[in-house]
């Protein structure tokens, strides 16, 4: 191995970079406007109301500590679509917004270094009942989906995205996070970037206790193409990309 290489590396887990930045000098700290909570679309673009969460029927009362225990990475699915309403729990709990603070800033049910969240969540669906199959983005701040476009042969895509992992593929539902790593930026400057990964871990964390309340199981993915994964979903690689990735299915 090259050890040079991976001290290098290493560095990035540390938190030295804090002591080299002026945070006077951040677009915070001057005064610039905070970016928006979420992206913008079309105010033609379909919308889809979600269920939110003073509605839930059928999301079962899920005991903490026996969701912690049964905590595991799921790769097998029946062969079962989700319901709108067992999605719109999901997204709730990774990224459901409490309170718009204001334009720049909400509390959501996940923590966020400055609640600056940076993330975006795309649903590559494959099999969700009332959802055509699809790429669709979550609006927080109204609790809505997106139908972002359609893809053809898109089970067969995300295999192809993720290193031919064929259980992705079977997965009814498949979760993309993006981050907008500019949201994080504006106020931490060259310290917002391992922030972003530790946030990622949160948002996963929460759907992998709350899929347990549905009857379903869940599987992280690090390993993607990024450029194929950032094509798919259509973001441009730069200013959003894709970051980290979980399907769902019921087991």
């Amino acid at each position: 191995m090259d050890q040079s290489r991976i001290d290098a590396y290493r560095n990035f887990l540390k938190d030295d970079i804090r002591m080299k930045i002026d945070f006077r000098q951040t677009d915070q700290s001057m005064g610039k406007n905070p970016p928006p909570l979420e992206k913008g679309c079309d105010a033609e673009a379909e919308r889809i109301d979600l269920v939110p969460p003073e509605d839930f029927q059928t999301i079962r009362k899920t005991d903490l500590t026996a969701a912690i225990a049964n905590r595991k990475s799921h790769r097998v699915f029946k062969d079962a679509p989700l319901s709108i309403e067992e999605v719109s729990y999901l997204l709730w709990t990774t990224q459901g917004i409490r309170q718009v603070i204001n334009s720049g800033t909400a509390l959501r049910n996940v923590p966020s270094a400055g609640a600056r969240h940076s993330f975006e969540t795309y649903l590559c669906v494959v099999n969700v009942d009332g959802l055509e199959p699809g790429v669709y983005r979550y609006l927080p701040v109204d609790h809505q989906l997106l139908f972002a476009f359609p893809v053809p042969d898109l089970a067969a895509r995300m295999v192809e995205a993720t290193y031919g992992q064929s259980f992705v593929g079977r997965a009814p539902v498949s979760f993309v996070w993006t981050t907008i790593p500019y949201r994080m930026e504006w106020r931490y400057h060259l310290a917002a970037h391992k922030v972003i990964c530790l946030d990622a871990g949160h948002v996963c964390q929460n759907l992998y206790l709350s899929v347990e309340a549905i009857g379903a199981g869940t599987c992280a993915i690090a390993a993607y193409h990024q450029e194929v994964m950032d094509a798919l979903l259509q973001v441009d690689g730069k200013d959003e990309f894709t970051i980290y990735m979980a399907v769902v299915g019921k087991i």
